[in-house]
């Protein structure tokens, strides 16, 4: 076991602290970051547009007018999540550079405009909202790195208008970022143009075909989920955030996942994709934090009689339930402990194919794409993330169910561990 343990460390532990500190994957995250509020504001309004049973209650005419007067919440969010993505990459890849972080943004959102299409069905002047929203996902992402870099560069090489002293210094900011800015929208110009003489057409038809829909497609199966599980649990094991890590590169994936979702489940239509953002956060992270703990401490009331868990489980209990779990990864320890190396690797694995497979035989409802804050208590995330359906709690349930079986001989063992120790302490005293 120390064996293994050691060469999961010497592979691992560079390859985590690489990607924790990639400029790229940080300001990722942090674009994400910035969008959050704004996509969980239009999933709020998204769950009060659909209310279960509302359509029963009122007549067709008064529940289409409801629907109507609440649909701008999500279409002003959701809809056109991307634009605030470029914007918070755009924004975070200059500040990290110590500049003028608001042109950082400003100049990733006007070069992704720059290569978008503004023709909607022979009419000009009109951006589609798709491509604003997941179609338009991974040429935002692009664009806001590139931009962000050639902005940096061309302020690097002095390429701005210095202004006189006395001059107020908003202005002088201004000026000083003007020739940075028309040279970087100038080379996506250049792209676009380019472009235009391919078979692609367009830079989003490019980017779509040969890297969004693979990469979408390969993230959406099992096998790729399995395998981002596992790297969270891995990585959290030796002290590492894993969720913080393995997000940075699969939620591009998972939200463009979600907002198909949405988009079909806004339209009364079948959901297409079972793996998405809130299939990895509500019916594995959103059930106590990563490795599921809220069901660890359930069973750690149920079953244990040492002193140090109960205490560890009355402690941990109130986090939990809002799936805050660093006193359990802590305080069991799970971090570094290989007593419970197995269930910490084991159970989501297990909970994530049982839900992957209730899902794809209608057992359980697929998730709607509605982004639920993450703090939100087990069972009613469930309920939440699905549309309001009731069975997406039952199958939250189930998987706590699942978590508290697999570890529980595991606990039992560390148990009676530290109920010994207990003891002997005592007979020593």
């Amino acid at each position: 076991m120390n064996k293994f343990m050691s060469v999961l460390e010497d592979i691992l532990l560079p390859i985590a602290d690489k990607l924790n500190n990639n400029r790229y994957l940080t300001a990722l995250r942090n674009g994400f970051m910035v969008a959050l509020p704004l996509i969980i504001f239009g999933s709020i309004f998204v769950v009060i547009a659909n209310l279960p049973f509302l359509d029963r209650v009122i007549s067709e005419e008064a529940y289409t007018a409801y629907q109507n007067a609440l649909g701008p919440a999500s279409a002003a969010t959701l809809s056109i999540m991307g634009l605030f993505v470029i914007i918070g990459i755009g924004f975070k890849m200059v500040e990290q550079r110590g500049g003028e972080a608001i042109y950082g943004g400003v100049v990733a959102l006007a070069s992704f405009l720059v290569l978008t299409p503004q023709v909607l069905e022979d009419v000009s002047g009109v951006i589609p909202t798709s491509a604003l929203g997941a179609e338009g996902m991974f040429l935002g992402i692009f664009t806001a790195f590139i931009s962000a870099e050639l902005y940096h560069f061309f302020v690097r090489k002095n390429l701005t208008i210095k202004m006189p002293a006395g001059v107020p210094d908003a202005v002088s900011r201004s000026f000083s970022a003007l020739i940075p800015i028309t040279l970087t929208l100038t080379v996506f110009l250049v792209i676009r143009i380019l472009f235009s003489f391919t078979s692609f057409e367009t830079v989003q038809n490019f980017i779509y075909t040969l890297i969004q829909q693979p990469l979408t497609a390969l993230g959406s199966g099992l096998p790729a989920t399995i395998i981002a599980v596992l790297l969270i649990q891995v990585f959290w094991f030796f002290g590492l955030h894993g969720q913080i890590i393995v997000n940075s590169v699969f939620d591009p994936i998972w939200y463009s996942l979600n907002e198909q979702n949405l988009s079909a489940f806004q339209s009364g239509e079948e959901l297409p994709n079972i793996v998405t953002k809130q299939f990895m956060d509500t019916f594995i992270v959103g059930i106590g934090g990563s490795g599921m703990t809220l069901a660890v401490i359930v069973a750690i009331f149920v079953v244990t009689k040492s002193r140090q868990l109960r205490e560890l489980g009355k402690l941990g209990g109130p986090a939990g339930i809002f799936n805050v779990n660093e006193p359990i990864i802590f305080g069991l320890p799970i971090i570094m402990n290989p007593l419970v190396l197995i269930p910490w690797l084991l159970a989501p694995v297990v909970v994530a194919i049982v839900t992957y497979f209730a899902m794809d035989i209608g057992f359980a409802p697929k998730p709607a794409g509605l982004i639920v804050p993450w703090t939100t208590p087990a069972l009613l995330s469930g309920y939440l993330a699905t549309g309001n359906k009731i069975m997406g709690a039952v199958m939250q349930l189930i998987n706590m169910g699942i978590v508290f079986v697999i570890w529980l001989p595991f606990l039992k063992v560390l148990d009676n561990q530290y109920y010994g120790e207990e003891q002997k302490a005592q007979t020593t005293k």
